[in-house]
């Protein structure tokens, strides 16, 4: 089928660029001697995984996400999101490393009778979740859990938010300095620590020394989208996302268009303002509309502001993300392109995605 007769909206992964992507991270972990455990909230697809995760070591944001990826094979998951006692059971059925950062949850891990691996959680800087890595907490916590304890984990969300690539450097060693040092606060204690996991794509592609950590957790690396170019995290040709849509009216007399994207399937994320705020609710990719945006949305629908002749009824053009992981929850399924192929005109597979909780 051609790109050309799908019904839109619909979602476009050009799997030449995700290869790419893939290829990319993966040597820079293999160069730094650290494991690669990819995040799978942004793809949430087995086809992706295959390729992101060739050795079965993935991360994960909901339980939903966990018992879709041990159906297709995958059973090395960690469940990146504070456990509370009601999905203990689930999570023992399923065997996933899970995260905490409090004694009562502590507690319910050591009297719920499983065998569980636990990460604790420690907040580098983001202030999201997680435990100060000199909290007295973290020696109490880890010693009510015992035998379950695996490690320390965290996340650098911060990074998202830096104005300069040396910025995002000094938060990723913020990221890895932080996590290593609650580590080694655990070991000095004689308390066994294995797994040091840390990671974003910013502090995964920018960081300059891992050492002390065992794995990194990046994500939306697979795809990129608007927000990451602008932070510097991949170049323009490295977006592997989009979302096909089609023009349903034209209004000269304001000079706009219509297309049948809005709200629902591009979201209403629009986290690269921080950086372009010239991209509206997305981009528009094709070569003779550079320049052009969404501006504003309903529901359904996507108005673009400076209209050309170009923009004709039933044209159908394509737009790049602020958030590729937003944006892709609305959707099903990707329809595969490959523009190493035939500049993406073509659709060469479909690969379903697993959504919800």
């Amino acid at each position: 089928m051609l790109v050309s007769e799908l019904d839109t909206p619909a979602l476009l992964l050009d799997r030449a660029v995700l290869k790419r992507n893939l290829s990319r991270m993966s040597a820079r972990m293999k160069a730094h001697g650290i494991k690669l455990r990819p995040h799978l909230k942004t793809a949430k697809s087995a086809a992706v995984a295959r390729l992101a995760a060739p050795d079965g070591a993935i991360t994960v944001s909901t339980l939903a996400e966990a018992r879709y990826f041990k159906q297709h094979g995958i059973a090395d998951i960690l469940y990146g999101v504070g456990i509370v006692p009601g999905k203990l059971d689930e999570a023992a059925k399923l065997g996933v490393t899970i995260v905490l950062d409090s004694l009562e949850a502590a507690r319910a891990v050591a009297s719920h009778g499983a065998k569980h691996k636990v990460l604790i959680e420690i907040d580098c800087g983001q202030g999201r979740a997680g435990i100060s890595a000199t909290s007295p907490l973290l020696l109490e916590i880890a010693r009510v859990l015992g035998p379950h304890l695996s490690g320390v984990m965290t996340h650098a969300g911060h990074s998202y938010h830096c104005h300069s690539i040396a910025e995002v450097k000094a938060i990723a060693e913020q990221e890895r300095s932080i996590v290593v040092s609650a580590a080694e606060r655990l070991r000095g204690a004689d308390i066994a620590c294995q797994v040091v996991s840390a990671g974003s794509t910013p502090t995964a592609v920018h960081g300059e020394r891992y050492d002390g950590l065992t794995e990194m957790r990046p994500g939306v690396y697979m795809f990129n989208d608007l927000d990451q170019l602008a932070l510097g995290s991949c170049g323009a040709d490295d977006l592997a996302l989009s979302v096909l849509a089609s023009v349903v009216g034209r209004y000269p007399e304001r000079n706009q268009a219509l297309v049948d994207a809005g709200a629902l399937a591009l979201s209403k994320d629009v986290s690269a303002h921080e950086f372009t705020p010239q991209v509206g609710f997305g981009a528009i990719a094709d070569a003779d509309l550079q320049g052009l945006a969404i501006n504003d949305v309903n529901q359904e629908h996507g108005f673009i502001n400076n209209a050309t002749p170009a923009l004709s009824l039933g044209r159908k053009l394509r737009v790049l993300p602020n958030h590729a992981c937003i944006t892709a929850a609305a959707y099903a399924r990707y329809h595969v392109i490959d523009s190493e192929l035939d500049g993406g005109r073509t659709v060469v597979d479909v690969w379903e995605r697993v959504n919800g909780w």
